[in-house]
């Protein structure tokens, strides 16, 4: 009898929770909110569009966690008060009419954050690259973070546990710490950003304390079945090239780390868009095989995802349990529905990308194209 493989339409489980399919929703940056971070009718219709095209989970955009240091962009949705909450709940309550997880993706800047003057970091350490506040025509460089001090490190882990308690409020299913892109945890993580001589610096498992310290908060204050998730990357916003130090081994290192305190699943971020550039390694492996072989829970990989030959690969190769989609999603809010019945998709366009973008111009590219097609 012959094996029928595993497929993106398969049916999988997370925390108990069911999805129709292993396609997820990527947490793409859309500055849409109010100028005070509370999501808007355009946000809920927009997430809703996913989940009316058949997605099996979808992750938000990240979401600044406090009022203090966290916020990193212009027009960031937040989820840190009543009223993010409040328009929160129009989104989380048009996305369950389709019986469709929605994960609050929950991120803090630090050094790498465009909208305060002073920013924190886990060492005083000028980024890389060149911040585009207020959009403007010349980028200029970020400003030199202050060192975190204990206080610092208490205010942000307060500030995560508080946001994935207004976050179940909302009616959210789960919460996605952003350890990725630069942003952070990630900054801890990364040894040229993190130059701290304390606990919370120099080898991996110390370099990996404060994202595990936050993470079981976290979990300890919030009900059992709420998902709560972590995203990890190698390159960054900021640096696109960087890759972890030694590679496959560093790899090994971090996901046996991770693994003790066994997160509901673990999301692995190609920040350039390509898995096979990003997340393998010379060797033949991949950070998701890796991770794969060392924890329990599902692990998620981005990058291409939208080419079913190799999101399947990794499917049947025991190197990931779902898929994220991001510009494919974009462009084709209904992408699994499409594919599933054999139609042809939206092509991208790189203008529905970029942040600056509003969600209704991004509609009407996409209507205009549709429109074309047909004449």
């Amino acid at each position: 009898m012959e094996t029928i493989g595993k497929t993106i339409f398969d049916s999988i489980e997370i925390r108990g929770r069911k999805l129709a399919n292993r396609l997820v929703v990527a947490p793409m940056t859309r500055v849409s909110a109010t100028p005070e971070g509370v999501p808007t009718q355009e946000m809920a219709d927009y997430y809703e569009a996913f989940a009316a095209g058949g997605f099996g989970m979808i992750i938000t955009e990240g979401t600044y966690t406090d009022e203090l240091f966290s916020k990193t962009n212009r027009n960031q949705p937040g989820i840190a008060n009543e009223a993010h909450v409040h328009g929160w709940k129009r989104v989380v309550t048009a996305v369950h009419e389709y019986n469709v997880l929605i994960i609050n993706q929950l991120m803090h800047g630090g050094a790498l954050s465009e909208m305060t003057g002073e920013t924190i970091a886990p060492s005083a350490v000028q980024p890389v690259g060149l911040r585009a506040t207020d959009n403007t025509v010349f980028p200029s460089p970020f400003p030199m973070p202050r060192a975190m001090q204990t206080k610092d490190l208490d205010a942000v882990k307060a500030g995560y546990v508080r946001a994935a308690m207004l976050a179940h409020e909302a009616g959210f299913d789960g919460v996605e710490l952003h350890a990725a892109n630069g942003y952070l945890f990630d900054q801890f993580i990364t040894p040229h950003t993190n130059l701290r001589t304390d606990e919370y610096g120099g080898n991996e498992r110390n370099r990996l304390r404060f994202l595990m310290e936050v993470y079981r908060a976290v979990k300890a204050a919030l009900p059992a079945d709420f998902i709560v998730g972590i995203r990890v990357s190698e390159s960054k916003v900021n640096d696109l090239t960087y890759r972890w130090p030694g590679g496959s081994e560093t790899a090994r290192r971090i996901f046996e780390i991770l693994a003790e305190i066994d997160p509901d699943y673990l999301h692995i971020a190609a920040e350039g868009g390509r898995w096979e550039r990003e997340c393998r390694y010379p060797d033949g492996t991949s950070s998701n095989s890796i991770a794969k072989s060392l924890l329990r829970s599902p692990v998620i990989a981005n990058g291409g995802m939208h080419d079913i030959a190799l999101a399947e690969a990794l499917l049947n190769s025991n190197a990931a349990d779902l898929v994220s989609i991001g510009r494919a999603a974009i462009a084709s809010p209904d992408w699994p529905k499409r594919m599933a019945a054999g139609e042809p998709v939206v092509p991208f366009f790189k203008e529905l990308i970029k942040p600056s973008l509003t969600l209704a111009h991004a509609r009407r590219v996409r209507e205009q194209y549709n429109t074309s097609t047909l004449c």
